[in-house]
């Protein structure tokens, strides 16, 4: 007589084969970052910035802030299980997919997880431990392509969040390039565009009136030292928009200088790590994508130091 194959059987082998599959994307986690971040593949990585996304990669930039804001008011929604609140907020899309982002996407599918490839496929993983256990006694298809749905769903969501966290270190990158710029060129503390566009507005406008000032330049210089004018709106706005806008074509190709760095820090490795442990959690427990990297929350706590600094100033 046959032994019944019980769902806890079928449960208990799926969960380890899913720990092994991990396993083995987290030793390629090493490959691949020196493969796409370090050079010469920084330069493979990143020379796709070329093009169109010179200008998606600015939108990106003005969107992130209104994107990471929905991101919280969408987690708070999920604590209070107001979950066909969530789930609308979940639909707004993180901005434009870049072809960094794109292809960075491509290779973690590829390279990093394999999910194409026949052998080492995570789905290739369960079937191989099923029939190795069950043999043709083997449990429901229609239930396993089921789940293969789901698990499907789970790492397209997870590499969502990821490819925000181009984005987010792009923006990063742009306050550290501003912080650095305003102490040597105007020996200013400006933890961002922001607070560069200001300076420069409050400069020209400064410029204007010595120029304009009706006792000649000379003393209109030591006058508006003491009393500085005050940059109209359209002035200010133009100075911001025109330092963000060139902050942002930067970041385009910031990842050249970035990537490499975090690859040595290890930043790249720890992330992807974290992202493998909580695919392997979600996809093990048929739960909702858990991976939520904080790098876009750590960037939009610099904006709004940047804005508030700025308007206090």
């Amino acid at each position: 007589m046959t032994k019944k194959i019980t769902q806890q059987e079928i449960q208990d082998l799926a969960v380890e084969a899913i720990h092994e599959y991990f396993e083995a994307c987290r030793a390629r986690v090493p490959a691949f970052v020196q493969q796409h971040y370090r050079y010469p593949g920084a330069w493979r990585t990143n020379r796709r910035a070329l093009g169109l996304d010179l200008l998606r990669a600015p939108i990106n930039l003005f969107w992130a802030p209104v994107f990471g804001v929905l991101s919280v008011v969408r987690i708070g929604l999920q604590l209070l299980r107001w979950q066909r609140a969530a789930a609308l907020l979940g639909r707004v899309p993180e901005g434009f997919n870049t072809q960094v982002q794109h292809y960075l996407g491509l290779c973690i599918r590829r390279d990093l997880m394999r999910l194409d490839c026949d052998s080492d496929s995570l789905e290739a993983h369960i079937t191989r431990k099923l029939s190795a256990r069950f043999g043709d006694a083997h449990p429901n298809r229609q239930e396993q392509q089921a789940f293969f749905h789901r698990a499907a769903a789970i790492v397209h969501e997870a590499l969502q969040e990821y490819r925000v966290t181009r984005t987010a270190s792009s923006d990063i990158t742009n306050t550290i390039t501003s912080t650095l710029v305003g102490a040597a060129a105007f020996q200013k503390f400006t933890p961002g565009g922001i607070g560069i566009g200001f300076l420069i507005a409050a400069l020209v406008a400064r410029y204007q009136a010595e120029h304009d000032f009706f006792l000649g330049k000379t003393l209109g210089r030591f006058y508006y030292q003491l009393f500085p004018p005050t940059p109209s709106w359209q002035l200010t706005a133009a100075a911001l928009t025109l330092v963000l806008v060139l902050l942002a074509c930067f970041a385009s190709f910031s990842g050249l200088v970035t990537d490499p760095i975090q690859a040595r820090l290890g930043l790249h490795r720890v992330r992807l790590q974290k992202m493998l442990s909580h695919l392997e959690r979600d996809i093990s427990a048929q739960t909702a994508s858990s991976f939520r990297p904080k790098d876009q929350y750590v960037a939009r706590i610099l904006d709004l130091f940047d804005a508030v600094k700025s308007h206090l100033t």
